[in-house]
């Protein structure tokens, strides 16, 4: 198991920040994403090289911001690290969430003025910013916070070797992986999904076991952009035995995927395409029979009116309801993928394999039924990661099934949904806590938070005042992602699916 996993998740040290840099140069061209820079010197204040980000003159001067790794333990190859806050930084943590809890985001860039590589101010001002769809300060912030992390490696902390492990339950930890996750969307959302997928292998290298930000759930959609077809089915290979993979709606659908595009290649061998296709074929009917709930929301997107016969058939109608928890992993898979099954070949081949799914219903293939009393088994409830994901996501599709649960808790960019066995090494001093009874919902958004440390109430009596026009966007939007967990989606820049066509 432990090689399998290494072996997967061993990912190219060439695919960071120089990685993304090449991605982009290969579509528009050197001069158009380098423009006027000067040679690498511009950046001697920055003596350090590093893998994920390079240091940009704009930015304020480097000091230790006071992060430091320690490695816990050693053990059969693998090295177990975490993050540690020295007690200055501590100090800033605390004035941080003074500022979250004033509910003026100006007092967050008033902390960074001071401590510029503070990493929660660092997110959370990144999320500000894109949510007021400055996209180029909010992918800069979280740039910076990467550089810091890095900074702060231990020697023996490796990116690419897949055998470093980094404990989310540690809230020092979890900062780690929501800068990597949120850099790596902005890659993918840039038009560059191979490097998107190499920091989408770290992640999910940083705790294969627990997967505390569900990375299966998104490899998949990254593998197929990045046309790394065989990765895909090597990942599902390696990894179905000991995860079950086939009961994850996205690697059913998507492992198929992966084989019709093989079968589909102009210099593949007859014999090989035809073998492709079959397994293409049955993959596909099995995904449906398992996952009918998937076809009629990913016609719509696709905006493809469905055959009579389908529509008018139980197996695929509205009748066909889906547990709770299948529910969410079906709207996410379609919601992120749907692009990738609008193509021509790809919805001709959908349209044959679902009349061959009915003839199987109608014929009463066992098939059938087994998968329908595993559905009935399985997928009731969702675990914490998998909502963690979904909010992350900000897929509407996906985010307006999550459960009660989850929309009537306060989530925030910098730590959403927190492991509820979160282990903290230092907390936060008790302070007076006033006004409980008369909160605000909005109060109470910024006051939860962290649920770990008690946060005073203190910027209850600011709510209502003037605040500045950015301002009061930011709350609009806010009290908008609190009331319905319906998150405002940044505008994609020009094409995101743009490189389909132009490469290779």
């Amino acid at each position: 198991k432990h090689l399998n996993q290494k072996a997967v998740l061993q990912h190219s040290s060439s695919s960071g920040s120089h990685g993304y840099v090449t991605e982009l140069k290969r579509y528009f061209g050197a001069r158009a994403v380098l423009g006027d820079q000067r040679p690498r010197q511009r950046n001697r204040q920055f003596h350090r090289t590093t893998w994920m980000t390079n240091p940009k003159d704009s930015w304020p001067r480097f000091s230790r911001p006071g992060i430091s790794m320690a490695l816990l333990e050693t053990k059969d190859g693998i090295h177990y690290f975490t993050f540690e806050h020295g007690r200055e930084y501590q100090q800033v943590q605390f004035k941080f969430l003074d500022a979250v809890e004033s509910m003026d985001p100006n007092n967050i860039v008033a902390l960074l003025q001071l401590n510029p590589y503070h990493i929660d101010s660092l997110l959370q001002l990144s999320d500000v910013c894109r949510i007021q769809e400055d996209q180029e300060m909010a992918r800069d912030l979280i740039e910076r916070a990467l550089y810091s992390f890095e900074c702060a490696f231990h020697p023996l902390f490796s990116l690419t070797s897949g055998t470093s492990r980094l404990d989310y339950l540690r809230p020092e930890n979890r900062a780690f992986y929501l800068a990597l996750y949120k850099h790596m969307m902005f890659l993918e959302k840039r038009g560059c999904p191979r490097t998107a997928l190499e920091y989408c292998k770290l992640i999910l290298s940083l705790d294969p076991d627990s997967d505390p930000l569900c990375m299966l759930l998104l490899i998949d959609f990254l593998t197929l952009r990045s046309r790394e077809y065989q990765s895909l089915l090597q990942l599902y290979q390696d990894w179905e035995e000991h995860r079950n993979l086939s009961q994850l709606p996205n690697f059913a659908f998507s492992t198929a995927l992966c084989h019709f595009h093989l079968s589909q290649q102009d210099d593949a061998d007859p014999e090989e395409s035809s073998k492709q296709r079959s397994n293409a074929d049955q993959m596909l009917q099995h995904a449906l029979i398992m996952f009918p709930g998937v076809l009629t929301p990913l016609l719509d997107l696709c905006t493809v009116q469905a055959d009579a016969a389908v529509t008018s058939h139980s197996f695929f109608g509205p009748k066909s309801q889906q547990p709770p928890a299948l529910a969410q992993l079906t709207a996410l898979y379609v919601g992120r993928t749907y692009n990738l099954w609008r193509e021509a070949p790809v919805m001709l081949w959908l349209e044959e394999s679902v009349k061959e799914v009915l003839r199987r219903v109608d014929a009463a293939d066992p098939l059938v039924e087994e998968c329908q009393n595993k559905r009935k088994q399985r997928y009731q409830s969702a675990p914490r990661n998998i909502h963690r994901h979904v909010l992350l996501s900000e897929i509407k599709e996906a985010t307006s099934s999550l459960p009660l649960e989850v929309t009537t808790q306060p989530v925030m960019g910098f730590d959403p949904l927190p492991p509820l066995d979160s282990v903290s090494s230092y907390s936060r001093p008790e302070r007076l806590h006033v006004g409980a009874s008369n909160e605000s919902t909005l109060s109470l958004f910024f006051r939860s938070l962290l649920p770990n440390f008690n946060l005073q109430v203190s910027g209850v009596a600011r709510a209502g005042q003037e605040l500045n026009q950015e301002v009061n966007r930011l709350m609009v939007a806010m009290r908008d992602m609190l009331a319905n967990i319906r998150f405002q989606e940044p505008p994609r820049e020009d094409n995101p699916y743009r490189d389909e066509e132009e490469w290779d």
